[in-house]
């Protein structure tokens, strides 16, 4: 399914409906699971607290679990998509940063969420290691459309595909982490820059901040 946009590259009236549906899904399925464990919250009750049916829960989300992952297929089909067609100007980490943040863009508006949704996953070790799976699978993906990107052989990428598409996939996680754990007026992007700055830069060490 294509990402319908307006022609100024705004997404249109029925995509923006769409993400604001799963991302209520999303949200119910984290406030339910924080008060009464993943475990026992079921298909129903999320749905009724986003206020759709069950059969349009399954219109967003596979299963159960997938509501707690946040993972979005369309989003990954979009971000390789920049991938492989940003300008060769472009360096691969600035393609994957602006696309990326392109996407987290709701990220901001939901800090609570996002903080809840860590003890969700402290609480249910099953969710982080289908959620490590999940990632993993994206990450090959996004390893083939850097492969590409840079002239190499897709189907044996090498070393360099695959450690650009690592690093920038626990940029990300390591940027959402992060600013959970900061006051809510912190703002993501901000944070979200930076980590992909320190990438830019190969890692060398800031100067120190004081407390």
């Amino acid at each position: 399914m294509q990402h319908v946009k307006s022609k100024d590259g705004v997404p249109g009236l029925r995509e923006r409906k769409k993400q604001a549906t799963r991302a209520a899904l999303a949200d119910a399925a984290v406030r339910l699971a924080a008060e009464h464990g993943a475990e026992n919250v079921t298909v129903e009750a999320i749905s009724s607290a986003a206020g759709v049916s069950p059969r349009t829960f399954f219109n967003y989300f596979d299963s159960h679990d997938d509501a707690f992952l946040m993972i979005d297929a369309e989003v990954g089909q979009r971000i390789r998509r920049a991938v492989r067609e940003e300008p060769a100007s472009l360096s691969v980490l600035d393609v994957l940063r602006d696309a990326f943040l392109a996407e987290l863009a709701d990220v901001a508006e939901r800090h609570e969420v996002w903080s809840l949704r860590a003890k969700v996953f402290q609480r249910s070790p099953h969710l982080l290691v289908r959620g490590l799976g999940a990632h993993l699978a994206e990450e090959r993906e996004l390893t083939e459309a850097i492969a590409e990107r840079l002239g190499y052989d897709v189907e044996h990428p090498g070393l360099y595909p695959r450690l650009v598409a690592s690093v920038a996939t626990a940029a990300i996680r390591t940027s959402i982490e992060d600013w959970c754990g900061r006051t809510p007026d912190v703002d993501f992007a901000d944070v979200f820059r930076e980590a992909f700055d320190h990438l830019a830069s190969g890692l060398a060490a800031p100067a120190p901040v004081d407390p």
